[in-house]
Parts: C-alpha cells; structure tokens; sequence
C-alpha cells in the first residue's frame, strides 16, 4: 500500500529543485552593479576623498543587491514554501550562496598569507589566521584586523552583507513570507524610517561591514529586502519598452550622483528607499532584445561569484598602492585591466568550481528525494 500523504510529500521535494523564469534585465543589471563594486573598490584606494570620486555612491550597490533579492525570493518561493518547508528552503540557499563564501573566504586566506606587498599576516599567528578563516566560512563577524580596518569579515569584507542575506533568509522563511500585506508595508515604511536615522547619524549609508557600524548593515537590508518583497506582492511591475541600455544607463545614475558633504544622510535614502525599488519594477517589466539576451543572461551568473571572489585581490591592489605610490596613469590601468581580469577570474571560478560543487549538492538533494519516494511504495 502506499501512503498518499508521504507520496504528496516526496513530489514536493522531487519538484523542489525547479526554478522559476528569470527576470533577464533584472540580471543585466545585477551583473552590472557588481562591476559597479569592484570600480567603486579600485576608486576609494585611488581617490579616497569621496567628493572627488565620480563613483562615489557605488557603495549603494549592495542595496540595489538587496532590494533585488527581496524582489526574486518573494517571487521564488511566497507560492511554494509551506509545501516546501523550511529545511529544504534552508538547503537550497545554503547551496546557492555558501560555496562562493567558502571559495571567497579560501582566495582571501591566501592573499592575507602570501600577499608580496606586505607584512600584515606576520603580525598574527597560525591560530588567529586560522580563526579568521573558521569565522569567515561560518559567517561569524569578527573585526579584530586594525590594518584591514576592522572589516567583520577580513579575509574577504562583501562577505558582510552575505551574512544580512542569511539573516534575511532566516526571517523569511520563518515569519516574512507569512506577513498580510498591511504589515509588509508597515514594517517596509517602519524600515525606511530607520533607514533615514541611520544616514543621519552616519551622515550616509556606507556602513555595515566594519565593526563600528555593524547595525547599519541590518537597517539596510531590512529595508531594500522588505521593498523587494513589497514591489513584487504589490505587483508594482511597470510593462516598458526599455531594453538593457536604457535600464543600465538609470541604475547608473544612482551611482554616479555626486557625493556632497553635508548632503548625503538625504541622498542616499532617496535613492535606496524611492529609486532602487522604481528601478527593480520597471527593470522586472522591461524585455531584452533578443541580441543582448545572452549578455543578460552572462551577467546575471557572473555577478554573484565577481562580488564574492574579487576583494582578496583588493587587498593586495591596496598594499601595492602603500608600498610603491604609483601615479595616476598607472592606477587607472590597474583599475580598467584589473576589472577586466577580475570578470574573467570570477568567471573561471563560477565554471570550474562554483556550477559544479551547486550541480553535485543539488543532484544529491535529487536522489535522497528519490530513495526516500521509493521506500514509501
């Protein structure tokens, strides 16, 4: 005899590997603001009198990252996760977001060890190295490296706001996905308040992956996330013509706004709590043309693994800096070619490490669906 109830149970999980369309302009510009961030990462070392930058506000990236990712869960997974449950929900991230941590955290540890520019790891001993790479791969915030300015992840700091992503998972998958809409908006409104005092007090929205302003990084995902969430239940999707071009060149200019002194505890809310969220519903209403399909597609999948792998590389840039002083022709070429190669690296990483490692977790997942769907016959 068969039990309907467990059968029911194991073609969910059978099923629950299948992914959902994507937005494909939503991942051009995914693809872009991470490249967005390595320039943003170059620029502050080259110039780091922000008034002076001209990608100064590159940093609100990592908004634009989490506005989306609210976006894209909500639209993954509000349809399906009670029948899903939230162990596999919990494995399915896990499978997505760690191996690029790990991968990240690895390339760090070794750039930390064997950077030639500088001495900094001989300051610490094989224990303290090896704490900060535990803690680094357990997403633990641990900002003790005066001479990495007490990022909270120092082998590798964008882990930072991968450690708010697994919070946001978290409340998901335990309370968000639940909320009525009434309360989406309450606490998305409630978020953006908070949001505003933290740009005041820190007269801007840079903080999150240093000790000091740890909190902050939770009021900016709390915010972005909750208004992805928002704009999809709301089904604020705009139907537009705009193709990638027209998209990229206004997610741009979020970047690309002057930074003011004096100015930017109102600026950068602006552009998080209003534009960002107008950006994700016009870009998730918007279709490609069928000649940049396949760039959308590419930059959607690199973004990921060229946020994750590229800061080791950072650190070695900046110690170079320090030692040797090089002008400033030499610093753009750094930057222009360095870019370059960092897409292709991350690249390389997300091919031959990062695609396979995800297949082999998920072809595992499969088959324990299966053994189990058939000890239930």
């Amino acid at each position: 005899m068969t039990n309907h109830k467990s059968m029911h149970s194991e073609a969910v999980n059978s099923n629950l590997l299948k992914t959902k369309q994507h937005f494909e302009i939503l991942d051009g510009l995914r693809g872009l603001a991470a490249v967005v961030v390595v320039i943003f990462h170059f620029m502050e070392i080259i110039q780091p009198d922000f008034n002076n930058n001209f990608i100064a506000h590159g940093y609100l990236a990592v908004d634009f990252f989490f506005c989306l990712s609210g976006f894209v869960i909500a639209y993954a997974y509000d349809n399906r996760i009670k029948e899903m449950g939230i162990i596999p929900f919990f494995k399915l991230r896990l499978i997505r977001l760690q191996p690029l941590v790990i991968i990240g955290t690895l390339i760090g540890i070794l750039s930390f060890c064997l950077n030639p520019f500088s001495d900094v790891s001989n300051h610490y001993s094989f224990g303290e190295s090896l704490l900060f790479f535990i803690t680094s791969v357990l997403m633990i915030p641990y900002p003790v490296v005066p001479e990495l300015f007490f990022n909270n992840f120092p082998l590798n700091p964008p882990s930072w706001s991968l450690f708010w992503e697994y919070v946001a998972n978290i409340l998901y998958v335990l309370i968000l996905f639940k909320l009525r809409h009434r309360i989406l908006i309450f606490l998305t409104v409630l978020a953006a308040i908070i949001l505003c005092y933290c740009a005041y007090f820190d007269t801007n929205l840079l903080g999150g992956w240093g000790g000091e302003t740890f909190w902050t990084g939770g009021a900016r995902i709390f915010f972005s996330f909750l208004a992805g969430m928002l704009v999809f239940r709301s089904k604020w999707i705009i139907r537009n013509n705009l193709g990638l071009a027209p998209m990229a060149g206004l997610l741009m200019i979020g970047f690309l706004v002057p930074f003011v002194d004096g100015f930017n505890h109102v600026i950068d809310p602006i552009i998080v709590i209003l534009y960002f969220p107008f950006l994700v519903a016009l870009g998730a209403g918007a279709k490609p043309a069928k000649k940049s399909l396949k760039l959308c597609t590419f930059s959607g999948e690199i973004s990921y693994p060229l946020y994750m792998v590229h800061y080791p590389f950072i650190w070695l840039f900046y110690s170079y800096w320090e030692a040797y002083s090089p002008d400033m022709n030499e610093l753009i070429l750094i930057t222009c070619f360095g870019t370059m190669l960092l897409i292709g690296f991350a690249y390389v990483v997300m091919e031959y490490m990062d695609k396979p490692i995800r297949r082999y977790l998920k072809d595992r997942l499969k088959k324990k669906a299966q053994v189990k769907k058939s000890l239930v016959v």
